[in-house]
């Protein structure tokens, strides 16, 4: 039952060996068709011409026999009179002598069906055979009579073969004498003929069936070259996919601990040095008030008071760095000024935004992608870039959504010197990546140093226009 499960539900590996070996199998079957239906007609072709070269090989032959049978009494009929009882008894012995091969004879009727001479079968003689049919229901005997009167003529139908009694297919040749109203001619068996054909359509038939499995062991050869190739492709991608995921799973772990030490830094250095200063201005008012000197715990209070406004902002910019609010509230245009004016503050780099209100806001997860794209990349720049000016550039298209980031700084270092992408350029590669937009980063070192970043998004990631927000907002 888990069998018939699976079959009607295959996973992935499944799907791609049906989807690699479906055409083969496809392919060798139209094959192996067309061939065998190829291979029978030409076949056949050849075996209606053997059959009747072989037939009119046999026809010439009978032909001859008659021709040379009339020319041995020709001299006796061409002089014999009509009646001449004489003149017909010699032609009849004459032809009663004219036997050939096992089963090769002469034989004659008149007009009225009655045999006259049959040498090989006497039973037949003088006896009156009009309206004889052979086994099929084909006229025999009034049919030659009918050819006789016409001339001559051929004609076929089964007859009891002399030597074996059975019956065989027979064509015989047959000439009309007019003047004695007589039907002279002679036959021959045609089983051979009909066995050498249906030798030779066995023979193709045997063909047939080898090219058959031929094609068939040449199909089941390649479906288990494709069935091997597929699972060795099959476990080789899993491996791969799967190093990839254990990789991933680590960045991500790492990417975790990097955050969480960075916020337990800023606690520690900033909030918690801050509280700590509160907790000493209000124990020093707290002596002064005890001592009656109410002046003097005034500067205390006041130091404390801005020592705690202090650590609220550093608060609420610590939070924002997790999660800007501003970004779900007004949208990525409002969040990205935000970031570029709290960067300018902080680090005393120029900094530059522009952008243009979209017609189609963007997703929610493109959104996210974007800002952290350039959280990120104003977080190398203050590290590592040595930039006195940055500006970004956040615009839409008919092609989707572009957002660049440039600066002056000294620029990425070379490609031989780099042990391999940063974290963060992973970050926004792999982020972009997964909304199908590109990354692209150009870098320069010299008098004309910089870094420029540019992640662009497709049209699919806009909003349709019934869902835009209102003009006023940004992106």
């Amino acid at each position: 039952m888990r069998l018939f499960r699976s079959l009607l539900r295959p996973d992935y590996a499944q799907k791609l060996s049906l989807l690699m070996t479906l055409p083969l199998i496809v392919a060798g079957t139209a094959i192996a068709l067309v061939v065998g239906y190829q291979s029978r007609a030409l076949a056949e072709r050849e075996i209606q011409a053997l059959e009747l070269q072989l037939l009119e090989a046999k026809k010439a032959e009978l032909r001859n026999y008659v021709t040379q049978a009339r020319n041995g009494f020709a001299h006796i009929y061409g002089l014999a009179a009509p009646d001449d009882a004489e003149a017909k008894e010699q032609v009849t012995q004459i032809l009663s002598a004219m036997i050939y091969g096992k089963d090769g004879f002469f034989f004659v009727y008149d007009y009225d069906g009655t045999n006259l001479v049959s040498p090989r079968q006497t039973e037949y003689i003088n006896r009156n055979w009009a309206g004889l049919t052979d086994s099929a229901g084909v006229p025999v005997v009034d049919e030659f009579i009918r050819l006789a009167r016409d001339g001559a003529g051929w004609h076929s139908f089964t007859w009891d073969k002399p030597s074996t009694g059975e019956e065989a297919q027979m064509i015989a040749y047959v000439l009309g004498l007019q003047d004695w109203q007589w039907v002279i001619g002679t036959g021959v068996f045609i089983d051979d003929v009909l066995a050498s054909v249906a030798a030779s359509r066995a023979e193709v038939e045997a063909r047939v069936r080898r090219t058959f499995l031929y094609i068939g062991g040449i199909t089941l050869v390649s479906l288990a070259l494709v069935f091997a190739s597929g699972m060795f492709l099959n476990i080789r991608e899993r491996r791969l996919a799967d190093a990839k995921l254990k990789e991933l799973t680590q960045r991500v772990f790492d990417a975790q601990e990097e955050e969480r030490g960075r916020v337990a830094r800023e606690l520690h250095d900033g909030i918690s040095q801050l509280l700590v200063g509160v907790r000493y201005a209000l124990d020093n008012t707290r002596r002064r008030l005890s001592r009656g000197d109410g002046e003097g715990a005034a500067a205390p209070l006041e130091k404390g008071t801005e020592n705690l406004l202090t650590a609220i902002t550093e608060v609420r910019r610590i939070s924002r760095d997790l999660r800007p609010g501003v970004l779900d509230d007004l949208g990525l245009g409002p969040a990205l000024k935000a970031l570029t004016d709290d960067f300018a503050v902080r680090t005393g780099i120029e900094t530059e935004f522009s952008t243009v209100v979209f017609r189609n806001r963007l997703d929610q997860d493109s959104k996210i992608a974007l800002y952290r794209i350039a959280q990120e990349a104003l977080t190398n720049i203050e590290r590592h870039a040595e930039a006195s000016k940055v500006s970004i550039d956040l615009r839409g298209h008919t092609r989707g959504a572009t957002m660049r980031i440039s600066d002056n700084g000294r620029g990425l270092p070379p490609r031989d010197a780099r042990t391999g992408p940063g974290i963060g350029l992973r970050n926004m590669q792999e982020r972009i990546e997964q909304l199908d937009g590109t990354l692209r980063i150009l870098s320069s070192r010299g008098t004309q140093s910089g870094t420029v970043i540019e992640a662009s998004l497709p049209l699919s990631h806009l909003l349709p226009p019934g869902e835009e927000g209102t003009p006023a907002q940004l992106p």
